[in-house]
């Protein structure tokens, strides 16, 4: 069995990663500072700080009950649907500080859009409804543009060519691997900042996860991406950028050539290897 450090590997071989020592670039999407979350009185984030590279991926590996997913959801403020939550710390996207008084919270989520686990199209919508369904709730009528904006939106999914004679049928009519890029076409159509991804591929086949992880490769010249997994071979081959979560706190961040071939922190080794987790 491929292990991550092999993925890692092979993919310095081909030229796809920044070599091991490569520093955290200086243009960052996100700069997360001093963060922590809780649920009611369970603290399930602990003053984390991390800056987000731009246009490139970054995973956030870790056991499961890490805090890797409320990490996430606080990036565009989705944690908030959760009641009792309150959360202390600054989170600023392009320099903007998200959490202020003054920012509409789904302006927050439309600027950074989100994939989630289990694709979720709407069932009683058609395959185009799907996706440009963001754009009507924000007031777009004039259907030239929403033509446009969904083929646009399917073809950057890789989905176009698959769906575009069947465009009036039901999005759930899709295979799982079809309805998950159906999704990130729907998060695409309203022209986000950045891409959170959680868990994309958990409920895929090896083909479909193989298609997905192809897209996020080419979705990073335009977007940055945030990806959750629990697979390590999967972290090694799509991210640039890994970040180790444990207990809610952050443990390590670095490109991932680094974390996964010379570690800095035992913990992480250790997970990575396979010890614990």
């Amino acid at each position: 069995m491929e292990t991550p450090e092999q993925t890692v590997m092979e993919r310095l071989e081909h030229g796809s990663a920044p070599p091991p020592d490569a520093e955290v670039p200086a243009a960052h999407t996100f700069e997360v500072k001093n963060v922590s979350i809780w649920y009611g009185e369970k603290l399930a984030i602990d003053n984390v700080t991390l800056d987000v590279a731009a246009n490139a991926v970054t995973a956030i590996i870790g056991p499961s009950g890490c805090g890797k997913s409320t990490f996430l959801r606080a990036l565009n403020r989705m944690h908030e649907l959760t009641p009792k939550t309150r959360m202390e710390g600054t989170v600023l996207l392009n320099g903007e500080d998200l959490y202020s008084s003054t920012v509409d919270p789904a302006i927050v989520r439309r600027r950074v859009g989100m994939v989630f686990q289990k694709s979720n199209p709407f069932p009683t919508m058609t395959i185009g409804e799907n996706v440009v369904i963001g754009l009507r709730l924000n007031g777009v009528r004039n259907q030239r543009f929403l033509n446009e904006r969904l083929e646009k939106s399917l073809r950057m999914a890789a989905l176009w060519d698959e769906v575009k004679d069947d465009l009036h049928k039901p999005g759930t009519s899709l295979s799982g691997g079809q309805q998950q890029r159906l999704c990130i076409a729907r998060a695409l159509a309203v022209e986000p900042e950045v891409i959170l991804m959680d868990e994309p591929c958990s409920a895929l086949d090896p083909i479909a996860t193989a298609k997905i992880e192809e897209l996020i490769y080419q979705l990073k010249a335009r977007y940055t991406i945030v990806t959750v997994t629990h697979n390590m071979q999967q972290a090694g081959r799509v991210s640039d950028y890994t970040a180790f979560f444990y207990l809610g706190r952050l443990i390590e961040y670095g490109p991932t050539t680094k974390i996964f071939t010379n570690p800095g922190e035992k913990q992480t080794e250790d997970y990575i290897t396979g010890r614990f987790g």
